[in-house]
C-alpha cells in the first residue's frame, strides 16, 4: 500500500500541472495546489477529493513561504514540492524583449528557488522529503529562438544537482519533458517564433505523460533518487 503524501504543487491550473494533480489525487496523495488563476484551482477541487487550493505567484517568496506554512500547521509535514511553474515566451535575442527576458528569469528560476527556500527548512527538521522541478529538454540544448528560455532551464538542472549534492535525506528529482501539449507557447509574441514552433511542436505528448512519470519518481522508496529523467514523444527528434 503506497503511503499517502503531502505534496505541494505550483502551477497546477493546467496542462502538466492540472495532469499532475489527478493524477496524484487517483493515487491516494493529498495536493496542496497553487497558481495564480484561483478559478480554475478551485474548479478543480470542486471536482476532486483531497485538494487544497492557494492562490500563488511563484515570483513571490511571501506567496510560496505561506504555501509551506499551510501545509505545515495544517498537516504537519510537507512530503513534496513539485516546482513546475513556468514560462515559454520564446523569441531571438534580436528581437529584444527584455521585459519578456526578465519574466521569464523570475518565474522560471527565481520561482523555483523560492519554492526550495521555503519548504527546505520543514524537510531538513523532518529528515526526509523530496524536490522535484520540472525543467526542459531545453535544459539539455539550445535550440534558435529560445536563447533565454533554454537559459532558465539549465538553471533549474545546474540548482537541482547542487541541492542534491548538498543533502543526504532529501531526494532531488528533475523532469525534463519534450514537446507537450499545453499552453505555454500561446504566449509567444513573436510572430516569427510562433509559426516555426507550430512545426516544432506537431509531435506532442499529452500532459498526463509527464504526470505519470511524475508520480513513479514519487512512488520510488525513500533512499532512491531518481535524479533525472528525460521524456519525449517517440515521433519527435527533439
Amino acid at each position: 500500500m503506497k503511503k499517502r503524501k503531502i505534496i505541494l504543487l505550483t502551477g497546477a491550473s493546467s496542462g502538466i500541472g492540472e495532469a499532475t494533480v489527478r493524477q496524484l489525487v487517483q493515487e491516494g496523495h493529498h495536493v496542496i495546489i497553487g497558481a495564480r488563476r484561483l478559478a480554475k484551482l478551485q474548479r478543480l477541487q470542486e471536482e476532486l477529493d483531497n485538494i487544497d487550493a492557494l492562490q500563488v505567484d511563484v515570483i513571490q517568496a511571501g506567496d510560496l513561504q505561506r504555501m509551506a506554512d499551510f501545509a505545515q500547521s495544517t498537516y504537519g509535514r510537507i512530503d513534496v514540492l513539485i516546482n513546475n511553474a513556468g514560462i515559454m515566451p520564446l523569441s531571438p535575442l534580436a528581437a529584444r524583449k527584455v521585459d519578456e527576458w526578465r519574466q521569464t528569469l523570475d518565474v522560471n528560476v527565481h520561482g523555483v528557488l523560492n519554492g526550495i527556500a521555503a519548504v527546505l527548512p520543514v524537510m531538513e527538521q523532518q529528515g526526509g522529503g523530496q524536490i522535484i522541478n520540472v525543467a526542459s529538454i531545453g535544459a539539455h540544448t539550445v535550440f534558435p529562438s529560445s536563447a533565454v528560455y533554454c537559459a532558465s532551464k539549465f538553471a533549474v538542472r545546474a540548482i537541482s544537482d547542487g541541492l542534491r549534492q548538498e543533502t543526504e535525506t532529501i531526494r532531488v528529482t528533475v523532469i525534463s519533458p519534450g514537446v507537450v501539449q499545453s499552453e505555454l507557447a500561446d504566449h509567444i509574441t513573436d510572430e516569427g517564433t510562433k509559426a516555426a514552433m507550430e512545426e516544432f511542436r506537431r509531435h506532442a505528448l499529452p500532459a498526463d505523460a509527464i504526470a505519470k512519470a511524475i508520480a513513479w519518481a514519487i512512488a520510488q522508496p525513500d533512499g532512491v533518487d531518481v535524479s533525472e529523467m528525460i521524456v519525449r514523444p517517440t515521433q519527435s527528434p527533439h
